[in-house]
């Protein structure tokens, strides 16, 4: 029996099921409906069991739900409630994935410089605030009368006063271990003229003593790295550099040997050709290699390489860099012997100085320097529509439109280590190319790569590569002296006649 206040009440029951309190007047039919309200209240302590246990913490959750059943029947289990995704684990989530397939994001650091003595001589204002230990840049503008702070997020930030050194032992001091491993890497400095690009990459060769410099940049202290590390493991190796320019659209081996029979400008420069293999990987041909011993022959031919390479007094910058720069060095490490199989492990270190974006107007170029400066702008435009086709994924990235995105292919979305050194001016009159510099280097940190490390080759095969290119410098030989001039062999022709017909084929 029950009576009126208790919870069983018809009143009750028919208030919560919203079942007509005539029906529950009817004796027959009161059991069916106590069922059905039993169900409904067991339905409602397990949906609030649930909802309890799923917002406890770990230990209490653990505690509590020790023998009881964690996954209740379908028809019973509750509506799951609608919580905001944390990006944190989100992150995590994609960055591991990305990590199974293989998949790194390009590393782009910044490097402001300081003001120079004009600059701070008229006063010029500072609109860039560096943040190293946030890894942030700040920029002050004018946005509809109002000033505006916006900030860019890099993975390494160095500001006016940051060193060389400090610079290459904590970015690019890690990239060099990893070409000693096996894999290709590219270490490129982006930015508008005058920024440091070159002081960055090079910077002082040595002292008369051989030592480095304080102001040593990247490539001779990878150079140092590189035969330290080696000559520490006592490792069997070898070891080949090229030196190339492009300038005007144009490749120039900056290593070659003069020839004297030539006009001075001929001598200087002679121009080469890019092909590709038919596999997506781009090579130079007629690029002359150098073997080198020591890191001494390494500075030597830089040197000599620095000494051709196209420079112009600009307004912007009194030793302007006309042309880009590829410095290629390639590694090969004998490993210990695998049963009675040899095996050479390689390398290869690619550090790119790029000249810098110019404003025609205030550099002052005229008549051949605008044309230069032109066709640089031409090219560093070409890298921002690749660098923007690979962040947005698209279907078409436009390589082929320059010879430096030819070049540099393997680096942006391939198989190559990439670091991205970005420079900028802290002055506010170079506000806008900063701007520039700071949205294309930040798109560009979105870019995946999928390193592979180089196939390691038998001693055998590589003796014999060397045999074959031998025996074809002998041919030449052979060639030129038989005839009056300088002549290739009929086999030599031949092949390189074949080569082209097919990349001519493989390009259409």
């Amino acid at each position: 029996q029950i009576n009126s206040k208790s919870p069983l009440s018809p009143n009750s029951i028919a208030t919560e099921t919203a079942i007509p309190p005539a029906r529950l007047k009817n004796s027959r039919s009161s059991i069916t409906v106590l069922v059905q309200y039993f169900n409904h209240r067991v339905l409602i302590i397990r949906m609030e069991y649930k909802r309890s246990t799923t917002s406890m913490t770990p230990d209490q959750s653990g505690k509590v739900g020790v023998g009881m059943n964690a996954n209740p029947l379908p028809f019973l289990t509750p509506r799951p409630e609608r919580r905001r995704p944390d990006s944190r684990c989100a992150d995590w989530n994609s960055s591991k994935a990305e990590r199974d397939r293989g998949e790194v994001n390009i590393q782009v650091l910044l490097r402001c410089r300081p003001l120079s003595d004009e600059e701070q001589k008229c006063n010029v204002p500072k609109v860039i605030t560096c943040n190293e230990h946030k890894r942030e840049v700040s920029i002050l503008q004018n946005v509809a009368n109002k000033q505006v702070d916006k900030i860019f997020t890099f993975d390494k930030v160095f500001g006016p006063k940051a060193q060389q050194r400090s610079i290459y032992d904590q970015a690019i001091y890690p990239i060099v271990n990893e070409v000693l491993e096996g894999f290709n890497c590219t270490v490129f400095a982006y930015g508008q003229t005058g920024t440091g690009k070159t002081y960055t990459m090079e910077g002082g060769m040595r002292n008369k003593g051989g030592e480095l410099p304080a102001e040593a940049g990247v490539i001779p202290r990878a150079v140092r790295q590189i035969f330290d590390t080696l000559e520490a493991q006592n490792a069997d190796y070898s070891m080949k550099v090229t030196f190339l320019e492009l300038y005007n659209e144009e490749i120039v081996d900056l290593l070659t040997t003069e020839d004297y029979t030539r006009s001075s400008d001929e001598r200087q420069k002679k121009p080469i050709s890019l092909m590709e293999d038919g596999k997506g990987c781009v090579f130079v041909r007629g690029l002359e290699e150098e073997a080198v011993y020591s890191a001494n022959d390494i500075y030597n031919l830089l040197e000599r390489g620095a000494a051709k390479r196209r420079t112009a007094d600009t307004l912007l910058n009194k030793r302007s860099s006309r042309s880009h720069s590829v410095f290629t060095i390639t590694v090969h490490v004998k490993q210990a012997a695998v049963g009675s199989e040899e095996l050479v492990k390689y390398g290869k270190l690619n550090l790119v100085d790029l000249a810098g974006s110019e404003n025609i107007s205030r550099s002052g170029a005229r008549d051949g320097r605008a044309r230069e400066a032109g066709e640089i702008n031409k090219s560093l435009l070409t890298l921002g529509r690749v660098i923007n086709a690979l962040v947005e994924h698209s279907g078409h990235v436009p390589y082929r439109d320059s010879k430096l995105t030819r070049l540099l292919r393997d680096s942006l979305g391939g198989k190559t280590k990439t670091c991205i050194i970005a420079t900028v001016s802290p002055s506010a009159h170079c506000l806008d190319e900063t701007l520039s510099t700071l949205d294309y280097a930040h798109r560009a940190k979105n870019i995946k790569n999928k390193p592979e490390a180089n196939q390691k080759m038998s001693k055998a095969m590589l003796l014999k590569d060397m045999y074959l290119e031998i025996e074809k410098m002998k041919q030449d030989l052979r060639a030129a002296r038989e005839k009056n001039g300088v002549y290739i062999s009929h086999e030599r022709y031949a092949q390189e006649e074949a080569e082209k017909k097919y990349m001519n084929f493989v390009v259409k």
